[in-house]
């Protein structure tokens, strides 16, 4: 992934000064060009905060005056990528009190690069006058502005602010939804598909009603984007998600396994096991085969961490077998501990069977 410097490193920053001083008739952007001398130990965040405060520095005061210089910027083809992104945050801030004018402003600059955070002050500030602009947007021809609609209204979209108002309840975005699921674009889908499973951490239920809604009127491409969006559901054996998508809990399987071929593990190698499911019955099984690991804490309490194995039908009397490796490498999200640890294998929601291993973290 990109650093934080490559993203907005001080070159971004001198080339947006030139093309915003451009756009006011003016010779220089001072903010600007300052805050490109002085950027380095800036977290991304923290560069974006920066340019966005330079950026209103150096722009008009009146929403008037700040509006017309980001449109004549938005008729340079150079402005564009990630040196947009502080301006969709300055957006955000000068354009709160006029509101629709400055939505319909990101509106026109999500092509460039989304603007699904700078969204999000308007939602929080008043939900029903935002969704009434943002509802207009899932017609827009252009694919960036109806994905601007479902990935912005996203209750908990990764590194932007939550939507208090839409964890509680996202009934009122559900209609952006509604009109996206069949989107003729795959990267609009996607987003709705992250949408609905946002909605799934909260709202279970709801998440599963409103796939169903969709799988009863279903074109080529709703199976996947149920899939898709009910996936932490599916990981964590729900078994209403499962009976929607065709995975019955209580499907008739033999399992074998895990069967743990690497009893001692180090933190830097890999935990080994086999298994083998069978379909027991006499009709087609479709099966959605996890494992779980259960990672031992400082405590000695143990948290579960479920992964894909395989999802596909088993035909009466088919076995699938195989071994798995799962890796133990460190990892800056998580921390390992020394002690017993456990693997389950999970089929449609159900486990199935356990093994315990010793992991030694040094």
């Amino acid at each position: 992934m990109p650093t934080a410097d490559e993203l907005l490193s001080a070159d971004t920053v001198t080339t947006l000064a030139g093309l915003l001083a451009q756009a006011g008739g003016r010779r220089s952007a001072p903010a600007l060009t300052a805050r490109a001398a002085a950027l380095d130990g800036l977290s991304y965040s923290g560069r974006v905060a920066a340019i966005r405060d330079a950026v209103l520095a150096d722009l008009p005061e009146d929403w008037p005056g700040f509006e017309a210089v980001v449109r004549t910027a938005l008729a340079e083809p150079a402005f564009a990528g990630w040196m947009t992104f502080p301006v969709n945050e300055a957006v955000a801030v000068r354009g709160l009190e006029v509101f629709e004018p400055a939505l319909e402003l990101l509106r026109d600059l999500t092509p460039r690069l989304t603007a699904e955070s700078a969204v999000r002050p308007f939602l929080r500030a008043d939900p029903d006058r935002a969704l009434a602009v943002v509802r207009k947007w899932t017609d827009d021809p252009d694919p960036h502005v109806r994905r601007l609609a479902s990935e912005g209204t996203r209750p908990r979209l990764p590194w932007a602010p939550q939507l208090p108002a839409f964890v509680a309840d996202p009934r009122p975005a559900l209609p952006v939804l509604d009109a996206l699921h069949r989107d003729p674009s795959e990267y609009v889908r996607r987003s709705v598909s992250n949408h609905l499973n946002d909605i799934c951490r909260d709202h279970p239920a709801l998440a599963v009603e409103t796939a169903a809604r969709w799988l009863a009127e279903p074109d080529g491409t709703t199976d996947r984007v149920v899939r898709h969006g009910l996936r932490t559901l599916v990981k964590a054996g729900r078994p209403e998600a499962l009976t929607l998508l065709g995975h019955a809990p209580d499907a008739p399987v033999s399992v074998r396994g895990p069967v743990v071929t690497t009893p001692r593990v180090a933190v830097g190698e890999y935990l080994v096991f086999d298994y083998a499911v069978t379909n027991t019955g006499e009709l087609p099984a479709e099966l959605v085969i996890d494992y779980v690991v259960h990672h031992t804490k400082a405590n000695g309490t143990r948290t579960p961490k479920v992964f894909k194995l395989v999802t596909r039908p088993l035909a009466p009397g088919e076995t699938l077998a195989g071994t798995r490796r799962h890796s133990f490498k460190p990892i800056t999200t998580r921390r390992y501990h020394s002690g017993e640890h456990l693997v389950q294998l999970q089929v449609n929601g159900r486990v199935r069977g356990e093994a315990a291993f010793s992991l030694d973290a040094g």
